[in-house]
């Protein structure tokens, strides 16, 4: 049996820790106004997803079912569009903790994309709702969706939502990761599917999705206020930052970037 070109193969796992660092030390290194238009961007393709999960799950059973795939498979196409559009999106920067770790950025650098990225993606995650709150959408059955998502989330206990979020961004880093191994736009669409299709199906929670889905539901009539929504963001975001950081990003820089590697 012949070997694979090395142009069509998939890049190894030790690779592709190579190249997630070498992508973090390059976003690190983008000016503050470019990497805020490119995250207010990615805001509102998250939020192009969460609009098309909002109708595909309008009519269904919110908490279980098949439908929920479907909702999933939809809602990849913010990911999809993040990665292959090129974006800044704040759970999928918590890979930049690797290229921390190994000093190619400083913490300041780390923590200044992230500040910056995720206020551009809630920007354009709340800009989007703003617009489909605009369009008569929500007017209808679609709207009533809106509205009880909006409503569960905001009333999800702390911890849960902590959690959920850990959960929720291990899969998302997952997503990211497996795009890196692909060299074709398709192979990295194929990568983004399952494991944020998996995501949604289990109910887990996602910072930016929910910069989207609060104001979608205040445009529908939800009752979440809005220090329920604030409480619900912190405790998500904290969970993203911990799941993809922690559970992915430290994780396989051990395992393929460590002094123990071969």
């Amino acid at each position: 049996m012949t070997e694979m070109p090395a142009h069509t193969d998939a890049y190894r796992p030790a690779e592709i820790a190579r190249l997630i660092e070498s992508a973090g030390v390059a976003k690190a290194a983008l000016p503050a106004g470019q990497m805020f238009v490119l995250a207010v961007l990615a805001g509102a393709f998250i939020g192009f997803g969460a609009a098309a999960y909002t109708m595909v799950m309008t009519g269904a059973d919110l908490a279980h079912g098949p439908a929920r795939l479907l909702g999933g498979v939809v809602f990849s196409l913010g990911l999809i569009l993040v990665i292959v559009g090129g974006a800044e999106l704040f759970t999928g920067n918590a890979l930049m903790v690797m290229a921390a770790v190994d000093r190619r950025i400083t913490a300041r650098q780390l923590l200044r994309n992230w500040g910056v990225v995720w206020l551009g993606n809630l920007a354009g995650a709340a800009g989007l709702a703003f617009a489909f709150g605009l369009s008569g959408l929500l007017d209808g059955p679609m709207g009533a969706t809106a509205a009880k998502i909006a409503a569960a989330k905001g009333a999800l206990p702390p911890f849960e939502a902590f959690m959920r979020g850990v959960l929720c961004n291990a899969l998302v880093c997952l997503a990211v990761w497996l795009t890196f191994a692909a060299r074709t736009a398709a192979g990295k669409i194929l990568a983004i599917l399952w494991p944020i299709s998996a995501f949604v199906l289990l109910g887990l929670e996602h910072s930016v999705a929910n910069m989207y889905f609060f104001p979608q539901g205040w445009a529908a009539g939800a009752t979440a206020d809005l220090p329920a929504a604030a409480a619900n963001l912190f405790w998500v975001t904290l969970g993203n930052i911990l799941g993809g950081a922690g559970g992915v990003a430290l994780a396989y820089r051990f395992a393929y970037l460590g002094p123990a590697r071969p």
